[in-house]
């Protein structure tokens, strides 16, 4: 179509501000039909004079992201590379550091990389390339996307919102351990280097008798840090350390995201790249530590008769979701200020795969470390037990005549959950040189990790509040520290001395089955509600191709198929096993397993629910009429604008395609 041959009232529209009293057109009853409705296109405001091209109007036109509510632009990322950081940073977490290298020894070293590479394809990519798509294709959060696809979906934005909110909750307690390890690894020698003592009579020294039955920084985890109660049922008491942690991760928090993208944006510069930096130099001195060896034989030299046991499968295809993220809500809010064109296909492969390596690399480090300080162990073992080992013998085990050390056994014991990261870790830094130094760059580096995943989890949470319009009158940077602040209050829970134990009830019950529920519920309404063909044909729009076969048949069967049977088979092992908890027993110096009580569990089920009834609520709500839901209005999107720019071609359905991904033309 040439210049002359536009209407000059379309051209007009195009480039005129928007009429804000404008009465806008009733939306289609069909959910589909008004995702593809002509929306109102609000152009630049620039003087542009007669000759300017087709191709330059329409590309100023798509550049420009108009809020349904107010009318003003949407924000924007600065560049792609900005966006890419922030996926990288909220995708690249804790989770890396220790309950990645923690999986993979506890089910058979190299043989787990196997099913996790596995889930990588058939779930983690899939998901994390249709949340990317939803996001930048409906330009809003969670709780808005969802409820455009179908109004019965609203609530799947709303548990997405409560799971990022209860994660934030508990995830930012990790940054208050991070805050008290850094701040009290300015001196010389660390605190957790040597056992609190004291001296009597003539000299002698009178060692704290839980330390000595544990270790220094077991001891100053759980005592010092924590303050740990006995069990979750002790009567509580105020722990100020963790109070004034808690207070200083919020404001830091607060502060890195008053403005939004604006101002997250910035910072994962130095967030998203700084963890990396410290890895290589962990890297680098870890391997030239004695033992570095033993550590990395036990990571990489596989058990293949583990891929047998489905709890490797399961662990596999879990992990994949608090590594990516997946089901947050957090990936539909950040993409949702990409420009239409932003070719998130390549974002997508590029920062799941340098997830998934980044997780070798991380276990790699951290199995470095603590090969060192299980051959330091193991030594030790052997020299104050006579110079008997055993490969398969238990650690410590005396028969007759001679003790027996194992090595497997030690290195088994050192990597396990957070005490990965404050205890093994900590007891290896003891063995530096400079060792303040070495403390300061770890605990920076988790610090930074936090902060890049707690970006993403309280955007999602952010973004959902702006879409339900909640506060329509109360600007952004309020609303961000009403939130801030009601989370650090609630938040207080985990500064006592059952807090570690609330923290354990969130970590198990918080997140991971609702996570399951929300990314089944996702699968099911892209493919038979939304429909497999209307998001190809947004797809297109965006990268100027179709999504594959692989990613259609992942999103219908494979990624659901597998959610379904991960979810079974955690409602089995939860019934068959009970449900136990972590307590510190001070008298024996070592962590026990005890079953929750009985308000405990129904403080998980609270919590499980608290999320995923949401989703079938809002939709009863809806169907029976009980309270009046609006439809949720288009944002903007020029999907014809794109069809003419990329001189796209209506695409008919093929056998395939209609039988097997229920495409209609």
């Amino acid at each position: 179509m040439s210049d002359q041959e536009l209407d000059p009232g379309i051209e007009m529209d195009r480039l005129a501000l928007p009429n804000l009293n404008k009465e806008v057109p009733e939306p289609s009853n069909d959910p589909r039909l008004s995702l593809t409705a002509s929306t109102p296109s609000y152009g630049s405001t620039l003087s542009i004079g007669p000759i300017a091209s087709t191709a330059n109007l329409l590309r100023i036109d798509l550049e420009q992201k108009i809020s349904r509510h107010t009318g003003e632009e949407r924000e924007l990322w600065d560049n792609r590379f900005q966006f890419m950081l922030s996926l990288i940073g909220y995708a690249v977490g804790l989770g890396n550091v220790w309950r990645f290298p923690y999986l993979t020894q506890k089910n058979g070293g190299g043989a787990f990389l196997v099913p996790y590479a596995i889930m990588l394809a058939i779930e983690g990519i899939p998901l994390f390339f249709l949340e990317l798509a939803i996001g930048q294709r409906l330009r809003k959060g969670a709780v808005g996307a969802w409820s455009q696809v179908s109004p019965y979906l609203g609530g799947l934005g709303i548990a997405s919102a409560v799971v990022s909110f209860n994660v934030a909750l508990y995830y930012n307690t990790i940054m208050a351990w991070c805050l008290i390890y850094l701040g009290q690894s300015f001196q010389s020698p660390l605190p957790w280097a040597s056992c609190p003592h004291r001296v009597e009579g003539n000299s002698t020294v009178i060692l704290d008798p839980e330390c000595e039955k544990s270790s220094p920084t077991t001891y100053f985890w759980y005592r010092e840090t924590l303050n740990t109660a006995p069990t979750v049922e002790s009567p509580p008491h105020l722990n100020w350390k963790m109070c004034v942690g808690l207070v200083a991760a919020w404001i830091i928090v607060y502060c890195c995201i008053i403005k939004g993208i604006k101002s997250s944006g910035k910072v994962v510069y130095v967030t998203a790249t700084f963890p990396y930096l410290v890895l290589i130099i962990f890297f680098f001195r870890g391997v030239t530590l004695h033992g570095f060896e033993k550590g990395l034989e036990h990571l990489f030299v596989p058990e293949w008769s583990r891929l047998k046991d489905p709890q490797v499968w399961l662990d596999a295809a879990t992990q994949i979701f608090y590594s990516f993220g997946l089901a947050f809500g957090c990936l539909i809010a950040l993409s949702s200020y990409n420009p239409v064109r932003s070719n998130f296909l390549k974002e997508t492969l590029f920062v799941t795969i340098c997830d998934f390596f980044t997780s070798i690399f991380t276990a790699t480090v951290v199995f470095s470390v603590l090969g060192f300080k299980a051959t330091m162990a193991y030594e030790q073992c052997l020299a104050d037990h006579g110079n008997h080992s055993s490969a398969m013998g238990p650690y410590l085990e005396s028969s007759q005549n001679t003790t027996e050390c194992n090595f497997k056994k030690i290195i088994e014991e050192s990597a396990s959950g957070t005490g990965l990261a404050f205890i093994a870790f900590t007891d290896a830094i003891n063995q530096f040189p400079v060792a303040p130094l070495w403390a300061v760059l770890f605990f920076l580096m988790l610090l930074t990790l936090g902060l890049d995943s707690m970006f993403g989890t309280l955007e999602g949470a952010l973004t959902s509040i702006n879409d339900m319009m909640l506060f329509p009158r109360i600007r952004k940077e309020i609303v961000c520290g009403i939130v801030c602040l009601v989370s650090c209050v609630v938040s207080l829970c985990f500064g006592t001395t059952t807090g570690p134990y609330v923290f354990s009830l969130f970590d198990s019950f918080s997140a991971n089955i609702p996570l399951l529920i929300i990314a089944f519920t996702e699968c099911i309404a892209v493919s038979y509600i939304y429909g497999l063909k209307q998001l190809s044909e947004d797809i297109e729009l965006m990268l100027g191709s179709r999504p594959s076969y692989f990613f259609l048949f992942c999103w219908r069967f494979l990624a659901p198929a597998a959610m379904l049977v991960i979810f079974i088979a955690s409602l089995f092992a939860i019934f068959r096993d009970g449900v136990v908890y972590e307590a510190w027993d001070a008298n024996k110096g070592m962590p026990v397993l005890l079953p929750w009580p009985w308000w405990c569990q129904i403080l998980a089920v609270i919590l499980i629910l608290a999320s995923v009834l949401w989703i079938p609520g809002v939709a009863l709500v809806k169907y029976f009429g009980f309270v009046e839901v609006k439809e949720e209005p288009p944002a903007f999107f020029p999907a014809e604008e794109l069809r003419e720019e990329r001189g796209i071609q209506p695409h008919y359905s093929t056998p395939m395609e209609k039988y097997l991904f229920g495409f209609r033309d």
